[in-house]
């Protein structure tokens, strides 16, 4: 038997007749207990999170579940962007193993680490739910990687905070209030989408002199000078788009003889020196790597969304989980449900839940990024 999974969204106000009323849709898909239950919720329900967990206990007969508050929650093929609402997803995993965990930073001799975090080393996959006000997830993510390379990483920071200005980090039958909470997968199928939600502009650059975040020369020239000369080039859209924001594209594995849109990290340009013409942005970069011009478009988002979902239809698929921007949704594309509808449509209208996210954990080649703006998905294989 593979990976079986059901979900299940409620608007209702009481915590305690939302969480059963979304418990039992996602029971109802199982037909039996489930291995792991993820527990999105929003608005009033974040007064009262432990009323949500017991409600989830008994209605699922689950012990291991994870979760956060959030903005906003995703339930099938609905977002609900703003009020009261639970999201519950809940999976048999088919002889596979998950570890919830909560982990606060250690910061030892040899380095950062996450204590009460199982050891990652061998799993399939992780699930990370972060405080962004008391966890480093950039860091975080790195020291992962060094770990368990070439494990996929996915998740949100949770968009919202209790009454008391906490996080509202669910871990089995506990409510922490910072850290990080998560799920660690072994021996099951879960492969990553991550839509950036930008489009590429102009032409490929390379790095010739940079330190740090900090790039000194493109292609052999100042770096503003070099970005200047490449907005020159653009169409009248294309420099409109860049007008609203400039991005930059960062290839992390090069090599390739061409490169296409999810092949970059896209970073904010975080500032420019007049007098040196260097460009400071919000990642790490290096001579030799390659960069393109960025800049947000509904059209190319709903594009790639699209275009990364195709890739994943080749084989059986029993579920996902969305991990969506908070500045995406009506206020990006204009119209309600677009990334949950778009998912869901995408993958067969298999059960999907999520939340929409201060930030989204996804991969871009072979390492997973904190990222903005952008949608990313776990597909769970049957």
């Amino acid at each position: 038997m593979g990976v079986r999974i059901g979900c299940g969204l409620s608007t209702d106000p009481d915590p305690h007749r939302a969480a059963r009323a979304a418990g039992r849709g996602a029971a109802a898909a199982l037909g039996g207990d489930a291995d792991l239950a993820l527990v999105f919720a929003s608005g009033a329900h974040l007064a009262a999170p432990l009323a949500l967990l017991e409600s989830v206990h008994d209605t699922v007969g689950v012990s291991a579940i994870s979760g956060c508050g959030a903005g906003g929650v995703v339930g099938g093929p609905h977002e609900i962007e703003g009020g009261t609402a639970v999201a519950v997803w809940a999976a048999d995993l088919g002889g596979g193993v998950a570890r919830t965990f909560h982990a606060d930073v250690d910061d030892r001799e040899e380095g950062l680490a996450l204590a009460g975090m199982p050891d990652p080393a061998g799993a399939d996959g992780l699930l990370l739910f972060p405080d962004p006000y008391s966890m480093p997830t950039d860091t975080v993510l790195r020291a992962l990687d060094e770990a368990c390379p070439g494990t996929v990483v996915l998740g949100g920071l949770p968009s919202a905070r209790t009454l008391d200005g906490e996080a509202a980090l669910l871990c089995d039958d506990h409510v922490h209030g910072g850290g990080v909470t998560g799920v660690v997968l072994r021996d099951v199928g879960m492969t990553a989408c991550v839509s950036q939600g930008a489009v590429p502009l102009g032409p490929e650059l390379t790095i010739t002199a940079a330190e740090g975040h900090v790039i000194h020369e493109l292609a052999g020239r100042p770096a503003l000078a070099r970005i200047r000369s490449a907005i020159g080039e653009l169409d009248d859209r294309e420099r409109g788009l860049v007008s609203e924001g400039l991005l930059l594209g960062i290839v992390i594995d090069t090599g390739h003889v061409e490169y296409r849109q999810g092949d970059f990290l896209v970073r904010g340009v975080l500032g420019v020196d007049p007098d040196t013409g260097s460009v400071t942005v919000g990642a790490r970069v290096s001579p030799g790597q390659v960069v393109r011009l960025h800049a947000r478009d509904a059209a190319s988002a709903h594009r790639d969304l699209r275009r990364v979902l195709l890739d994943h239809t080749d084989a059986p698929v029993a579920g996902a989980l969305v991990f969506t921007c908070n500045n995406r949704g009506s206020g990006l594309f204009g119209v309600p449900d677009h990334d949950a509808q778009a998912v869901t449509a995408g993958l067969g209208g298999v059960p999907t839940a999520g939340f929409h996210a201060a930030g989204e954990i996804g991969p871009v080649g072979r390492r997973s990024f904190l990222h903005g703006f952008t949608a990313t998905v776990a597909v769970f294989r049957a």
